[in-house]
């Protein structure tokens, strides 16, 4: 990684992150869990999170090969229980 950092707007909330993040180490951020290069946490527990660039749903299994660009949308969903 470098030191330079770029902007993205994550659920709508201007962001910093390190230029070459890719979206795994921005949802690891944001949930502290570490996470496998298939998207699932390195701790065999549940992460219950969908995440969307620029409005297009993006894969757990392509999180550690999608790198983040300037000006980009970012939203990040949790999976809530009830009715």
């Amino acid at each position: 990684m470098t030191d330079q950092t770029i902007t993205i707007t994550v659920n709508g909330d201007p962001r910093d992150v390190v230029a070459d993040s890719t979206l795994a180490h921005l949802v690891t951020e944001l949930t502290g869990k570490p996470l496998a290069a298939d998207g699932t946490p390195e701790d065999g527990s549940r992460l219950g999170v969908a995440a969307a660039v620029d409005g297009a749903v993006v894969r757990r299994g392509q999180w550690a090969g999608h790198q983040l660009s300037a000006g980009q949308s970012v939203d990040i969903v949790t999976a809530v229980q009830g009715g």
